[in-house]
């Protein structure tokens, strides 16, 4: 067998010396095309050798020559190579993090009312930076003020404290079929029933709203525009203009969670655009330039509701962290929050070529310029299956049932490819998942 060839080979090396201990691995597909086999081969090779104890994985940091003489791993015991679960940006080799994050806390506090940042502020943010926020929120609202927004600790925080000052136990809230797992936290939280509206590979489908707004009666609409999480879906202006027809028609508020916006460079109207006055609009910077922030920028349909959001921010998380908002403000002024984004938008590019070259013959849905995309898996596997025997192969991701407001969702499986640290790693987990595809004795068929 070729794979066994290739473990053989490596083995000899290591004991000859020519492949010294700690030494980092070569990405499958490097390997792939040196010995001018296919990658299944090599994904079959690499895990024999891990089996034998000859590479060990580091979680985000890639494969190595085992350290230690010690025996090879049990199947259970092997740990994920990588983590392509979490839903993060990537961070483009254009932007060091870890220059410019001390260099802009420096900044902020060696300015004239740096000190002040260490302070405690007010529950909706200070002026300077919800005036900040409004000039980065320009480019998608004209005519947004800073009295209308709300400074807070990260969407999921905005999310919640929302649905604390609007809704109560047992009211509906209507959301796509697979919709952001936050929302289903907050309503587990707050005893909220969660009404599914079917979608397509646009996104939500103005017909089943209606059909939920006769029948159920929810209070609220909860929407991710742009680049959907996790379907990855953009709502075209034609969908969005129907849809808020529809929640003034029946009364229905509206939730616009749009953290993936930033990085399309076409402007699509918004919804808090086309209805300000029944729209809670949430923009994170978390998906946009990287979670450590924790900001997001809320805006009210006006300035007595902020003030009312404000409220309820007070009596749970107080304040947005001070320092991190006066660093993204900073940011935003200086024009460097936007230089992230499009830096991340244009890697998210290129991961994405790598993805559609290597699951070429798969059915996924993906945006170009996000970082996740939504594999629709065959006829012979579970979504849930599938994660755990692509845990056991080293690759952690995100089965459907977590983001399901249905009893029975679609077989997929949401793939993250920001949080590899590299290009090279993301290749080896996405030919893992390639190879786990094509092995249909593994599945388990589904029942009918």
């Amino acid at each position: 067998m070729k794979y066994l060839g290739i473990v053989e080979a490596l083995e000899a090396d290591i004991q000859s010396g020519r492949a010294v201990r700690g030494e980092r691995v070569p990405s499958q597909r490097a390997v792939a095309d040196a010995l001018k086999v296919d990658l299944t081969t090599v994904t079959r090779a690499f895990n024999e050798a891990r089996r034998r104890g000859l590479i060990e994985a580091h979680a985000g940091r890639g494969t190595y020559i085992s350290a230690s003489t010690s025996g090879g791993e049990t199947a259970e015991s092997i740990p994920p190579i990588l983590d392509l679960s979490m839903n993060i940006p990537p961070q483009p080799s254009a932007t060091d993090f870890r220059k410019i994050f001390p260099q802009g806390v420096s900044a902020a506090l060696a300015g004239p009312r740096g000190l002040m940042t260490l302070h405690y502020q007010e529950s909706n943010g200070i002026e300077r930076d919800r005036r900040a926020a409004a000039s980065w929120l320009s480019g998608r609202f004209e005519a947004v003020t800073a009295d209308r927004i709300i400074v807070t600790g990260g969407a999921q925080c905005a999310l919640f404290a929302i649905c604390e000052l609007l809704l109560s136990p047992g009211d509906v809230v209507a959301a796509g079929a697979m919709t952001y797992p936050g929302l289903k936290a907050v309503a587990v939280q707050k005893g909220l029933v969660l009404e599914p509206l079917a979608m397509d590979e646009l996104g939500i489908i103005p017909d089943a709203f209606e059909k939920v707004c006769r029948e159920k009666k929810p209070k609220a609409l909860y929407v991710v525009p742009t680049i959907d999480n996790p379907t990855t879906a953009t709502l075209p202006e034609e969908r969005r203009r129907a849809l808020v027809a529809l929640a003034r028609q029946y009364d229905v508020l509206i939730f616009e969670d749009d953290p993936y916006a930033p990085l399309r460079p076409e402007r699509l109207v918004s919804m808090a655009e086309l209805a300000e006055d029944i729209t809670w609009h949430i923009a994170t910077l978390s998906k946009c330039v990287t979670p450590a922030l924790r900001i997001a920028y809320v805006i009210a349909p006006s300035a007595a509701k902020a003030r009312r959001l404000s409220a309820v921010l007070r009596a749970t998380i107080l304040m947005a962290p001070p320092l991190m908002s006066a660093l993204a403000s900073r940011w935003i002024v200086e024009g460097s929050l936007d230089e992230v984004t499009i830096a991340i938008a244009e890697e998210n590019a290129a991961r994405q070529k790598i993805a559609a070259s290597i699951l070429a013959g798969s059915r996924y849905a993906a945006d170009v310029h996000g970082h996740h995309l939504w594999l629709y898996l065959p006829e012979h596997w579970r979504a849930a299956d599938f994660a755990d025997h692509a845990d056991r192969a080293g690759v952690s991701l995100v089965p459907a049932s977590t983001f399901a407001v249905t009893a029975h969702p679609v077989e997929a499986v949401r793939i993250s490819i920001g949080v590899a640290p590299d290009r090279g790693a993301l290749e080896d987990g996405l030919t893992q998942l390639a190879s786990l595809i094509a092995e249909p004795s593994l599945g388990t068929k589904a029942v009918v």
